[in-house]
């Protein structure tokens, strides 16, 4: 990075940490800093409820999971929508009329405070992980651009965002999480031009997308229904469904923003800005995967992206052969693209699809001999496409705002898990069990040192995270072992009458046991994890409370 790149980083990561400390006044109570009062605009609380899903994963995680795997990811988020019309229905007016500062508060007025414990607990056990990686994805980024140790980069940028989410509150959380927004999409529009940009001289994006189509990178529908398959259209609107409803109904980072609103009229609405936008934005991060694979037809992509992983294997002789052969095929590939495009004809488009398979073949034998070199058999340098792009092909200045864009990513969705997680913290363990009448100023000081710790509980787990492969799934797959129970114990609360504690408190422990099982001994792909959580824990919490009526 260049002097220019330097300091947009530093000028932005100035301005954030100002930003959310200078609106600690606002916070001084305990509604003001876990809830802002109940008093934030509908707007404002719909862009943080999409900030803090587009995280650093997003920027980094699914542009190189569509380099590598195209559009499918898409199907994901096709329940989304049919999500949020449920919510809105349901959730938002009912826990905005109970006044609870958690969702998990509810369940004790409903069952028990073992029950909300547990639930909490359980919800603080997958969010922080989360968390970890999230704080993960943007020191992939700037250990790539500074040559730093990956530990010492998680910490530097997961501690910056405690300091000014601890002072600042849920106020400096959604308030720069909107401005936040502005920049990210800044930067990926720029980016975006600049990719378009330097395509060869009358090649056009619609070429490019010929070209991606031809090798399946734009299927964003695949109709089987296989439960051991990642992303079909059925795993996107069912299992997903089940995901998105516990996400955004039953993990307080989510409930907590619509929490904050000022009525439950605008809670309602921003969410349904989530409904409306999130597959346009999702697709649009996509693009830019899909756009940097076409570029890639004419530049020759580094073979392996993880620089320093590279570097290990650089020297050796067989790695130079696999080099050779390596450039080779990019340049039959390139050919072949080139061909295809002139001609449009079956032929050279059966020619371009074969020099893709080659190609890719030649890549993954390059991963395999990387694995054996370095005993490290879950190698995967998909988090890495993205920021080595960005490093090697943008312009001084560019570089820097893309580079901020991915970091306002990161911190606008680490400051609201981590307001998140103090929180339920606070308020379900603290308050509740060791300061039921205490003043604000105790809850506040409590809730400040909770973000702190998790914050470097978060920063731990990230520095294992970066290997699990890519990072989007890998954040999906902590939250799909434990959401599916979670929702279940809130469809046994709202839905079943005759539901008991216990009933819904070995539910939910039957319900985790039962994903850990099948994640354990089966070949059933995360989403489903989601499906099978919250139907063994309504099943087993219902079967229980009948037992317990019975007697």
């Amino acid at each position: 990075m260049k002097t220019l790149d330097w300091v947009v980083v530093v000028a932005y990561l100035a301005y954030v940490i100002w930003d959310g400390i200078r609106l600690t006044k606002k916070s001084e109570s305990a509604e003001g800093y876990f809830l802002a009062n109940r008093s934030l605009p509908w707007w404002a609380v719909g862009l943080s409820v999409m900030a803090t899903q587009l995280s650093a994963i997003t920027l980094v995680g699914t542009t190189g999971q569509a380099y590598d795997d195209g559009m499918r990811f898409l199907q994901f988020y096709y329940g989304l929508p049919l999500a949020m019309i449920i919510l809105c229905v349901t959730v938002v007016p009912f826990f905005y009329r109970a006044k609870v500062y958690t969702a998990y508060e509810y369940l004790e007025r409903r069952f028990d405070a073992k029950t909300r414990s547990l639930t909490s607990f359980f919800f603080l056990l997958s969010r922080g992980l989360s968390l970890g990686v999230v704080i993960a994805a943007p020191s992939v980024v700037l250990s790539i651009v500074l040559g730093w140790n990956e530990v010492l980069t998680i910490f530097v940028i997961g501690l910056s965002t405690t300091i000014y989410t601890m002072f600042g509150g849920v106020q400096a959380v959604t308030w720069t999480d909107v401005k936040q927004m502005f920049v990210i999409f800044f930067g990926l529009g720029v980016c975006l031009f600049i990719i378009v940009s330097n395509f060869p001289e009358n090649f056009s994006v619609t070429d490019g997308l010929f070209l991606a189509g031809a090798v399946g990178k734009l299927e964003t529908f695949d109709w089987r229904f296989d439960l051991t398959s990642k992303y079909t259209f059925w795993s996107g609107t069912f299992a997903a469904l089940f995901l998105f409803l516990s996400y955004f109904g039953c993990d307080q980072s989510q409930v907590q923003r619509f929490l904050t609103a000022k009525s439950v009229s605008e809670g309602r609405i921003s969410l349904l800005m989530s409904a409306f936008l999130k597959i346009p934005m999702q697709f649009f991060i996509l693009l830019i995967g899909i756009m940097v694979f076409v570029f890639y037809q004419f530049q020759t992509p580094p073979a392996i992206f993880n620089s320093v992983e590279e570097a290990k294997v650089a020297q050796l002789q067989e790695y130079q052969g696999f080099l050779q052969k390596y450039q080779i095929a990019h340049q039959k590939r390139e050919e072949a693209a080139i061909s295809y495009i002139e001609n449009r004809s079956e032929e050279t488009k059966q020619d371009y699809i074969q020099a893709q398979k080659e190609f890719t073949q030649v890549r993954q034998e390059i991963i395999g001999f990387v694995k054996k070199v370095t005993g490290d058999e879950k190698f995967n340098d998909v988090n890495y496409v993205f920021p080595r792009f960005v490093i090697e092909n943008m312009p001084n200045g560019v570089i820097g705002l893309i580079i901020a864009a991915i970091f306002a990513a990161a911190m606008s969705t680490i400051s609201s898990e981590l307001n998140a997680l103090s929180t339920a913290t606070t308020m379900d363990f603290y308050r509740r069990y060791f300061a039921k009448n205490a003043a604000d100023r105790n809850y506040l000081i409590f809730g400040r040192f909770a973000t702190l710790f998790w914050g470097i509980f978060a920063c731990i787990v990230a520095t294992y995270s970066t290997r699990l492969g890519s990072l989007i799934e890998v954040v999906n797959k902590f939250g799909s072992y434990f959401y599916g129970s979670i929702l279940g114990v809130f469809i046994l609360a709202i839905g079943f009458k005759r539901a008991t504690a216990n009933g819904a408190f070995f539910g939910i422990i039957t319900g985790v046991a039962s994903v850990y099982i099948a994640s354990s001994y089966s070949s059933i792909e995360f989403l489903w994890f989601n499906v099978l959580g919250c139907f063994v824990t309504v099943v087993v919490g219902y079967l229980i409370s009948l037992f317990s009526f019975r007697k």
